[in-house]
């Protein structure tokens, strides 16, 4: 990387896009305020957090002093955990038509055995909460089993069926456990996508329409840096937000420097479905655009995300000449965390998948506290960084056709 260029950052406006959580919006700003203080400590810089008091949508103010720099930002979560909410209250019945039909989806369109050529991790995440409820479900039978079993040798023959009445109450003890089990949230979650197989439900695409005015009216400030952060599932839907954001005009020629950061991104497991043309035809337009500066950021250990795969490429979508983006990068978790916390973390996959929204205790070229609360723009922090190597940009989709 060149040397690093002199302030240009003062004043920054941050939208965090998350993925599919049901949890309050207040669980990031604490995130940030805990991991802040950590980074900032190993790193040698500071970070002062304050809450935001007035306003509808839910922030929180930062004050950054590194690099021989005082920046100011302002930030707002894009929230959509009632939406993700709604899509859960489906019950324990529900629960188990999702399952089946969001597994009828992603095998019979052939979309399960391109994603696991692409990479296992994320598929194996997917199949985990399919074959956990199963799992769950087996083991209420065989109760159910045991107990009608043990009515019909001592009480009567007739009432083995009647050991059927454990199968809901062992049902209800695993859903009501799935805080550790994360069984039903997953499962919901894939569903979500699947639901339309891979096109947006129009609730999500009403509440998409509402951040890119939220943006666009930041893009009207006088900030230096408007940064967009998509996570997990929420890269995806940055990506068809930043793409209407230009489509319609909205980003002005002497305004904000406009900056993506995509973290953790699952897009292919939508991307790869029948009907995602909205998402495709939104990856092959964003990927072209010079409104804007896009870095991708995954890591292998993160068995969650498609780590270094470029989710543009990989899609089948990427044009023959003019992609400019996304820029694929490497968050290097052996590398960047100490033998003791990888070792202490390897196995917490959830906690991992959120990693790059954390400290790292021996930081790279990657720091998330940097990209928002430093004195320059994504674009200069990454100047001339070449992709990780281990970039994976082949083609694997099955569908490729996008919107008209």
């Amino acid at each position: 990387m060149s040397s690093l260029p002199q302030q240009t950052v003062r004043r920054r406006r941050v939208f965090y896009i998350p993925g599919y959580d049901p949890i309050h919006p207040r669980r990031y700003r604490e995130l940030y305020r805990k991991e802040g203080a950590e980074q900032a400590e190993i790193s040698g810089y500071a970070i002062e957090l304050h809450g935001k008091r007035g306003k509808k949508r839910y922030g929180w103010s930062v004050r950054g002093e590194m690099e021989d720099a005082t920046v100011d930002a302002e930030f707002d979560v894009l929230v959509w955990s009632d939406i993700v909410r709604d899509s859960m209250e489906r019950g324990i019945v529900g629960t188990y038509l999702l399952l089946f039909r969001t597994a009828w989806v992603y095998i019979a369109s052939g979309a399960l055995g391109r994603l696991m050529r692409l990479r296992k991790g994320p598929v194996i995440a997917a199949l985990y909460p399919v074959g956990f409820l199963l799992v769950q479900l087996v083991i209420a039978l065989l109760l159910a089993w045991g107990l009608g079993t043990l009515l019909a040798t001592y009480v009567h023959p007739w009432l083995f069926w009647a050991g059927l009445i454990v199968v809901p109450f062992a049902l209800e003890w695993f859903r009501r456990k799935d805080n550790k089990f994360f069984a039903y949230y997953l499962m919901h979650d894939y569903a979500y996508s699947a639901r339309y197989r891979g096109a947006e439900p129009p609730e999500l695409e009403t509440r998409m329409a509402k951040f890119t005015a939220e943006i666009a009216d930041a893009l009207k400030t006088d900030v230096d840096e408007v940064l967009v952060v998509g996570h997990s599932s929420g890269a995806h839907l940055a990506v068809s937000v930043l793409a209407d954001l230009i489509r319609l005009g909205y980003v002005p020629a002497n305004g904000p420097t406009l900056s993506f950061l995509s973290l953790g991104q699952v897009v292919p497991m939508v991307s790869f479905l029948p009907d995602a043309k909205r998402l495709r035809r939104d990856l092959a337009y964003l990927c072209t655009r010079n409104e804007l500066t896009w870095v991708d950021v995954t890591a292998p250990g993160d068995g969650c995300a498609f780590a270094l795969c470029d989710p543009v490429a990989v899609s089948g979508v990427a044009p023959e000449e003019g992609k400019r983006w996304p820029l694929i990068l490497s968050a290097a978790f052996t590398q960047t965390l100490s033998p003791e916390r990888w070792k202490a973390m390897r196995w917490r996959f959830f906690r991992l998948h959120f990693q790059y929204l954390c400290a790292f205790d021996l930081p790279g070229d990657y720091d998330y506290f940097r990209i928002t609360a430093g004195p320059l723009t994504l674009s200069e922090r990454f100047e001339d960084r070449p992709p990780s190597p281990s970039l994976i940009d082949t083609p694997a989709s099955k569908y490729t056709s996008t919107a008209a």
